[in-house]
């Protein structure tokens, strides 16, 4: 064969695995059609260990991995130093035992052999051998060492890729072990302990337990600040997806325009501002869990591309056409009647029940008294070291009564607060809650004033007369009987303002129960 066509054959197949094992065979094997052997080996110089590492052999049956280590005598580093300065490989003849090299036949299985020894050189650097053997004594020439010499370089680049992808596999495997320690380091020093665990939140946690380990969809019901964040970052961590990410989103800090492209991306140019293409929030949680905390302030669009993730498991980018395959668990929350948004139109109803398929309702502080002791001690303790206290102040006599009799409208985030501001008013004196005055009754709002009343927002006086003319077409937008045709509006901006105002409309809206367009209980 042509030097030129065997130099480009056997590259192929040198670079045409990751795999060094794969790769030394498949060359061995083309190889052997032009120089005689028996096996092929790769050697790795670990001078800095004072080793020589052998790597892999590759025989007719295969490539193995070995893990032999020669130690590198100073007549061996001294060979190995002359074998770098030249570009040809070496024959030698493995009977000869007085040469350095002919003395490690026996330890690795070299006797009686020939063998064609092709040092690896990169930048001067001596990275390892790959040597030919066969069992036939003073077999090779120097033809043989002219043609295998032609390898030289791609086989040095193969042995430092290997080399480098082996030590980035390490470095990620010790990334991911150091990830999940400084995770659960996080977890501890952020205090995210379920207190009550064992009391008031025996239930929930009951219910953790049965479904954490699960892929279905959980929504945590609950008042604002009763520990819903507490209970999903729970559900992750004991769940199979805890070596993966949790995305946390508060949908109600989202802006209406940005909710689109904050959870499900952009693509580059998709609209005035999108200079790059970006990846949302349920990219990022790829492989682990997003957590849609006040789900009900979802807008319409962002309900139909939260059910088409649902559904199909995949996202598409706003101004894209590519639909992205997720592997992710979704989990909701909410303090609001999700049940009573259905029935208005506010919430979509198939969303509703794809989101409901595990619920766990937990109960408010007031609900759980009996967890307040040990939590005021835990934000004792926990806000003490933020405030870089010098020890821990004991709470004054009576106060515990106190804390326990009252109702904690803000739950949780409110007792938290209140410790807060105890350690700060206290001044290393024992901790005193006066601004509590016992059990709180709640007023109902006072009535608006009567003039007040007589007015609406725009959307909410738009609103109203869109529901009415839908109610006198049945539901119906286009036709000669539809609403868009009493509105003199095109069918698709009319369709378009229901979305935006959250009307339901078309035969999915039951429109049949709707009191007449003159009745006045529609102006309630």
């Amino acid at each position: 064969m042509d030097e030129n066509e065997f130099f480009r054959e056997a590259t192929l197949r040198i670079c045409g695995s990751l795999e060094i094992e794969k790769a030394l065979h498949d060359c061995f094997m083309f190889i052997r059609r032009f120089i005689p052997a028996d096996d092929m080996r790769l050697y790795l110089n670990a001078s800095e260990k004072g080793l020589v590492e052998y790597m892999a052999i590759a025989t007719a049956e295969g490539g193995r991995a070995q893990d032999i280590h020669i130690p590198m005598s100073p007549e061996l580093r001294r060979r190995m130093e002359l074998a770098a300065r030249t570009d040809q490989a070496e024959v030698i003849n493995a009977q000869d035992t007085t040469d350095v090299l002919g003395s490690l036949a026996g330890p690795l299985g070299l006797a009686n052999s020939s063998l064609l020894n092709l040092p690896l050189i990169i930048d001067e650097v001596q990275l390892g051998a790959v040597a030919l053997r066969t069992s036939e004594a003073a077999h090779y020439t120097q033809d043989h060492a002219r043609l295998f010499s032609v390898l030289r370089r791609p086989w040095a680049i193969a042995l430092s890729n290997s080399n480098r992808f082996k030590q980035l596999q390490k470095l990620q495997e010790l990334l991911a072990d150091d990830n999940k320690y400084l995770q659960g380091e996080l977890r501890r020093l952020a205090g995210q302990e379920i207190i009550g665990a064992d009391f008031g939140l025996k239930g929930v946690m009951e219910m953790v337990r049965q479904v954490a380990r699960l892929v279905s969809p959980v929504l945590l019901l609950g008042e604002t600040g009763a520990g819903k964040g507490v209970i999903a970052s729970a559900i992750h961590d004991l769940s199979l997806r805890s070596g993966g990410p949790l995305i946390k989103i508060n949908c109600g800090a989202i802006p209406q325009t940005l909710m689109d492209s904050e959870l499900f991306g952009h693509e580059k140019g998709a609209f005035t501002g999108a200079l790059n293409t970006k990846r949302g929030h349920f990219e990022r949680a790829h492989g682990g869990t997003i957590f849609l905390d006040e789900i009900g302030e979802l807008t319409p669009q962002a309900q139909v591309r939260l059910l088409r993730v649902l559904e199909d498991k995949e996202v598409v980018r706003v101004g894209g056409n590519e639909p992205i395959k997720l592997d992710i668990r979704i989990m909701a929350a909410t303090h609001r009647d999700l049940e009573a948004m259905v029935r208005r139109g506010d919430f979509r109803e198939d969303l509703y029940f794809r989101i409901k398929v595990f619920p766990i309702l937990i109960p408010s502080l007031r609900e759980r008294s009996s967890d307040i002791p040990a939590l005021v001690q835990h934000f004792i303790l926990r806000k003490s070291r933020e405030m870089g206290l010098p020890g821990y102040p004991s709470m004054a006599q009576g106060e515990v009564d106190r804390l326990m009799a009252y109702q904690w409208p803000g739950n949780v985030r409110e007792l938290e607060n209140a410790v807060e501001r105890a350690l700060i008013l206290s001044k290393g004196s024992p901790l005193r809650f006066g601004d509590l005055q016992g059990p709180v009754e709640f007023a109902p709002p006072p009535e608006r004033d009567k003039r007040e009343s007589m007015f609406m927002t725009f959307d909410q006086a738009n609103a109203k007369h869109l529901r009415r003319v839908l109610a006198s077409t049945g539901g119906r937008v286009e036709g000669p009987h539809g609403a868009a045709r009493l509105l003199d509006v095109k069918p698709n901006t009319l369709r378009y303002r229901l979305k935006k105002l959250g009307i339901p409309y078309g035969r999915k809206a039951n429109w049949s129960s709707i009191p007449d367009p003159g009745d006045q209980s529609l102006d309630n």
